[in-house]
């Protein structure tokens, strides 16, 4: 073993937890030698071929979702500044010092060239009128200001602070997978990449995101780090009309409404809404192709549609212990069906029973803007219940911001977030195996970019505690 393989703090996954944890060890500690290790590509090369060929090409891995800020580096970019959205750190570390980690994760964006625009809090007659029609719909609406970074300028504020990290002296290792955890008497002391190079810390820090959730979990069962089954979340992308939306888009920008269904429960939310946006294809490990939807500041790259997802959740008891692979069935059904692709059916026919055709799309006003989204039928991927849920939430919906239930609203699938391994962890984010924090979505302790990002920041002051004695 080589010097240049110790390190202080070994973080594995660049995706905005580990970013956001590696930036604030190095503003407080210059000194320390932070390794990051990351399975995709560094951020200048995140080139995807789909965004302008329209046809994806099977890299690998996906730049997509995968390489420097992960899938936030071509998200929409939507900053929740609400401790009550976007994951569990109030539960863990109780709301008033979540929402200071908010603050301070905002700072950052700012810094690195957020937009300073919020959403989400200037009318508040307005908003007050929404709540009525959303009560009245027994739905509850979630009010969270919003500052949005859009999908292009998002790129740019993880390209310069993927550039201020390696300054600072981070050393990144991309296209590199950490293939497993190396342990010494009870205790993880390193890592060793599918390179075959092995690197120690004292300090391990897990922050895989979705895409190395399977992985992470994987790794807990063959570990005994304890977890729980997590929530499994899915369900479709909405795309209607800009019109349909435009209350709820000028006056909230996201709206988060949630539902519970009256034949069965469930628990249904609106998320992650794109106006003038456009629904796009994400590829997981095995080429698996699931929805998304994203949306850009720059008005030449504005659509006439808004895209949102509706997530019915699910939690399951013992003795089922497979989430990740739960969701991931489903969304392999739909590729059986769609070659590979997406799923695509008009709500009329959805709710009739019946396959979309190419010809009842063209009646459409809406036309799709995920060009390669096969027409087809969701009720041979959803279970039923799934299907109910989706159907109720939409009428719902309906009563809210009319014209969403129309015929013409298109339903794509399959949309499933793989956050579902939920590893037991303290309030410094300690699992059960010593000297391994788990932290950000593929720990299913956040579910989206700010809380991440403050989970990031989290984790590092509690890493600078052991440090420094």
């Amino acid at each position: 073993m080589t010097e240049k393989q110790n390190y202080d703090v070994i973080i594995i996954g660049a995706g905005p937890s580990g970013i956001f944890c590696a930036y604030e060890l190095m503003e407080k500690k210059p000194n320390l030698r932070i390794l990051m290790i990351e399975k995709g590509r560094s951020i200048e090369k995140r080139n995807c071929p789909k965004r302008k060929t329209k046809v994806c090409v099977g890299c690998n891995p996906c730049s997509i979702t995968t390489g420097f800020a992960g899938a936030g580096a071509f998200s929409d970019g939507k900053l929740s500044l609400s401790p009550d959205v976007g994951g569990n750190l109030p539960e863990i570390l109780g709301y008033e010092y979540t929402e200071e980690l908010l603050r301070e994760a905002d700072k950052i964006y700012l810094k690195f060239g957020a937009d300073k625009k919020i959403y989400g809090i200037d009318d508040a007659a307005a908003i007050e009128r929404l709540r009525t029609k959303a009560i009245q719909a027994n739905l509850k609406l979630i009010e969270c200001p919003i500052r949005h970074l859009g999908t292009e300028e998002g790129y740019k504020i993880y390209t310069k602070l993927q550039h201020h990290l390696e300054e600072k002296g981070v050393e990144i290792r991309f296209l590199t997978m950490v293939e497993e955890l190396l342990t010494e008497k009870g205790r993880v002391i390193g890592v060793r990449t599918d390179h075959g190079d092995s690197f120690y810390a004292p300090e391990i820090v897990a922050g895989v995101g979705r895409e190395g959730s399977e992985w992470f979990s994987n790794t807990c069962r063959k570990l005994g780090i304890e977890t729980e089954n997590g929530t499994v979340d899915v369900g479709v992308r909405v795309e209607v009309r800009d019109e349909i939306m435009k209350e709820l888009n000028e006056k909230l920008y996201e709206a988060k409404l949630v539902y519970y269904t009256p034949t069965f429960d469930d628990k249904v939310r609106v998320f992650c809404t794109n106006p003038s946006g456009e629904v796009a294809t994400e590829y997981y490990d095995d080429h698996l192709a699931v929805v998304n939807g994203h949306a850009y500041k720059s008005s030449d790259l504005k659509t006439n549609n808004t895209n949102f997802a509706l997530l019915v959740s699910k939690n399951f008891t013992k003795p089922f212990r497979s989430p990740i692979e739960y969701g991931k069935h489903i969304a392999q059904l739909g590729n059986m069906l769609s070659g590979g692709k997406i799923l695509l059916q008009r709500y009329g026919d959805f709710k009739r029973g019946r396959r979309t055709t190419e010809e009842r799309l063209l009646r459409n006003n809406i036309v799709p803007t995920l060009k390669d989204a096969v027409p087809g039928d969701l009720s041979l991927v959803f279970p039923h219940r799934i299907m109910v849920a989706i159907d109720e939430m939409l009428r719902a919906l309906d009563k809210v911001t009319p014209g969403i239930a129309s015929d013409e609203t298109l339903l794509y699938g399959v949309e499933v977030k793989f956050y579902s391994n939920k590893v037991l962890v303290d309030d410094r984010f300690q699992t059960s195996l010593p000297g391994l924090r788990a932290i950000g979505d593929g720990a299913s302790v956040t579910r989206g970019l700010m809380q991440a990002s403050a989970n990031g920041i989290a984790v590092a002051r509690a890493v600078m505690q052991i440090l420094d004695k």
